[in-house]
C-alpha cells in the first residue's frame, strides 16, 4: 500500500487479493486522507454527543438517555464499517454485505430468544409464594 498525496492506492495483487486489485483494476484509488479524516471526525461527534447528553443531564428520563445513545451507537456502527472496513454493497460483490446482515440476523434472534426464554422462566416457573413477597408485612 502506497500513499502519495494524501491518497491510498492498493498495488496490484495479481487478481488474488482481498477484492481490491480485482474489483477495480491494478493501482485503483480507494479511499482518501479526506476520507479517513471525515471518519474519524463523525467518530468522534458520534462518541462525543452522547457523553455530553449523559453529563448535562438533558432528558429527563433513563430510558430515553438510553434510546438516544443505542441510536447514536447504530450510526456509528455503520461510520466505522463505512469509512474504515470499506464495506458496501459492490465490495467484494456484495458479499460482505449479505454477511454482515446474516449474522445481525443471527444475533437478532439469539438474543430476543434468549430473552424471551428468560422472561418467560421466570414468570412461569416462580412459586406463588415468592410471587406474593411483596404483600407481605
Amino acid at each position: 500500500m502506497s500513499v502519495g498525496g494524501g491518497v491510498v492506492q492498493y498495488p496490484d495483487a495479481g487478481g488474488a487479493g482481498h477484492g481490491h486489485a480485482d474489483a477495480h483494476g491494478a493501482g485503483a484509488v480507494h479511499f482518501t486522507l479526506r476520507g479517513y479524516v471525515t471518519g474519524f471526525l463523525a467518530a468522534v461527534t458520534l462518541t462525543a454527543i452522547p457523553f455530553w447528553l449523559v453529563m448535562g443531564r438533558t432528558f429527563g428520563s433513563s430510558g430515553i438517555t438510553a434510546a438516544v445513545i443505542l441510536a447514536f451507537a447504530a450510526v456509528q456502527i455503520v461510520v466505522h464499517m463505512v469509512y474504515f472496513l470499506h464495506m458496501s454493497p459492490k465490495s467484494e460483490g456484495g458479499w460482505n454485505l449479505l454477511a454482515l446482515l446474516f449474522t445481525v440476523m443471527l444475533v437478532v434472534i439469539a438474543l430476543s430468544g434468549s430473552l424471551w426464554v428468560m422472561y418467560h422462566l421466570n414468570h412461569n416457573m416462580m412459586p406463588e409464594s415468592m410471587q406474593n413477597m411483596h404483600n407481605m408485612p
